[in-house]
């Protein structure tokens, strides 16, 4: 079987979220993993960190790749990461998701295809 090395990685910054939800690496966790449900992923695996004073870091690995967050609480921000290979998946619709659970004041997400011979970035409006 031949695999396809093209796919779609979706990288969101996320502003003015509630420092709880992005303190909570539990919370985080069950929303990354709901997320790559949602659009049919299957996760190999996950990891969650807590830092001190605050923050969090979740990673899930993905048999088409991965889903991540990493949080800074005291000001609000989430980078957001999601990548696929393959046409079968769109990782923006987890981003969509994790976005519609953290609720932000401010987005900012960028598409990069990837994989086809030349990097193509696209700013999302």
């Amino acid at each position: 079987m031949e695999y396809s090395s093209s796919g779609t990685h979706i990288i969101a910054d996320l502003w003015g979220v509630e420092f709880t939800k992005l303190n909570d690496p539990v919370f985080l966790e069950e929303h990354l993993v709901l997320a790559a449900k949602n659009i049919g992923a299957t996760i190999l695996s996950c990891d969650k960190k807590s830092f001190e004073p605050y923050g969090a870091t979740v990673f899930i690995v993905l048999s088409e790749s991965h889903l991540s967050i990493h949080t800074y609480p005291e000001k609000g921000f989430a980078a957001i990461d999601g990548y696929t290979c393959g046409e079968s998946i769109d990782p923006m619709d987890a981003i969509l998701y994790l976005i519609s659970v953290l609720h932000p004041h401010k987005q900012e997400l960028v598409k990069l295809t990837r994989g086809k011979g030349k990097l193509e970035v696209t700013k999302i409006p």
